[in-house]
């Protein structure tokens, strides 16, 4: 027991304190993003609208999620990952607080939009601040690491906010989001001011850039994450009302089912992570992997009615996870070494945008027309033609790396 237990101590050793504080910051404003998990319910539930009206809702929020990737990308070369990151974090505890009085169709597109939009031109700027943060050599596991932030604020955020719904309601989880978003951003003043930390990785800006457009092997990676988006925003939508109406969970249990994601990942994640390092696979090989288990947890939901198989799910789909995510984000940040971090990271962010513009909306599309059962067979389809789509990248990437050394 204590030889697991300084395994799993020694896999944080390393790490740079203004990591360590980013992590921090993450956690805060995680584990007050409480309303998304839930957003299809309170959708429904709250506001009465139809599966179909909350697919378009859903697609409004993907794609302020891409338009906020793209611009993020953009600024975060032109003005710096500080100030985009920061500038968001308070806009979007703002925005928080005012969509809560948001209740027509189209006000709650629109706001959600701008919502999201705010929310997300952080994301290509936390990679780029995490990559000058981080010693090249412990860049994966510091990915991992902010991962693992992230996660165990969706932990407790999920547990505690159908908790939150079940006493007062929907409403409170706005003002939740709303507070810790701005109390990361507070934090963030403090601890990562410019001029009192310092940059570990100077490779961040490039003298002649490669567009990351014309890297044809970076798009194609993109696409193929782009479709394990698509089925993995499932969990945020479609499978949460999978639970309730088909298997008739009340939201604190869904809310606990939820959970177990992030808990999995805060005892686990970085320990195999931290391990996986240590092998022959490379970076691609895991994402497949982590590809396949995810296909796999909607596929096993068609075996058998017994309420147990959720767990099952749940559990592969988590592991599919946290092999997939810190590999495929690490690639990503190697990749971005060609060009602008900004723009590489901004194009992956905008990948698993286009996968909530398109994957919540036909999801519910989908359960509305032909039923959970098809559904999930659509989405382990989907999971084969993204695998196929990484054997190719992997194979370009051998051919290039002979070509290179030729």
């Amino acid at each position: 027991m204590r030889r697991i237990l300084q395994h799993y101590i020694d896999s944080f050793s390393g790490l740079s304190k203004e990591v360590w504080w980013l992590a921090l910051i993450t956690l805060i404003n995680r584990a007050g993003a409480m309303v998304i998990p839930f957003l299809s319910l309170y959708l429904t539930d709250d506001l009465d609208f139809s599966l179909e009206q909350v697919g378009w809702i859903m697609t409004s929020y993907g794609l302020g999620s891409f338009f906020g990737a793209w611009l993020g990308g953009k600024l975060s070369d032109q003005i710096g990952y500080y100030k985009v990151i920061l500038s968001s974090l308070l806009l979007t505890g703002v925005s928080f607080l005012v969509i809560q009085y948001f209740t027509s169709f189209w006000s709650i597109c629109i706001g959600f939009f701008f919502l999201i939009a705010v929310a997300d031109v952080a994301r290509p700027a936390f990679f780029v601040a995490l990559s000058a943060y981080s010693k090249p050599e412990n860049k994966t596991r510091s990915l991992t690491f902010i991962r693992l932030a992230i996660n165990l604020g969706f932990s407790a955020g999920p547990a505690l906010g159908g908790l939150i719904i079940a006493s007062i309601g929907y409403y409170g989880l706005f003002w939740v989001d709303g507070v810790t978003c701005i109390i990361a951003g507070l934090v963030m003043i403090k601890t990562l001011n410019p001029r009192k930390t310092k940059e570990l990785d100077k490779e961040v800006v490039v003298d002649k850039p490669v567009s990351a457009y014309s890297d044809g092997i970076y798009i194609l990676f993109l696409i193929s994450l782009a479709l394990f988006g698509f089925i993995f925003v499932q969990y945020f939508s479609t499978i949460p009302l999978y639970y309730k109406e088909v298997h008739l969970l009340s939201e604190d249990k869904i809310g606990l089912l939820l959970a177990m994601n992030g808990a999995l990942i805060f005892f686990f994640e970085m320990p195999l992570i931290a391990y996986l390092e240590k092998t022959s696979i490379s970076k691609i090989g895991n994402v497949i992997y982590g590809f396949l288990l995810t296909g796999i947890s909607f596929a096993i939901l068609l075996i058998t009615p017994w309420a147990g198989i959720l767990v099952i799910g749940m559990i592969i789909a988590t592991l599919g996870e946290m092999v997939a995510f810190p590999f495929g984000n690490a690639f990503a940040l190697d990749r971005a070494k060609k060009g602008r971090q900004g723009a590489y990271m901004g194009l992956y962010s905008m990948s698993f945008s286009a996968a909530h513009i398109f994957g919540h909306n036909s999801g519910m599309q989908l359960i509305d027309n032909i039923g959970y059962e098809k559904t999930w067979v659509f989405m382990a389809i989907i999971s084969a033609i993204g695998t196929f789509l990484l054997f190719l990248v992997k194979h370009l990437l051998n051919k290039e790396k002979k070509r290179l050394t030729t």
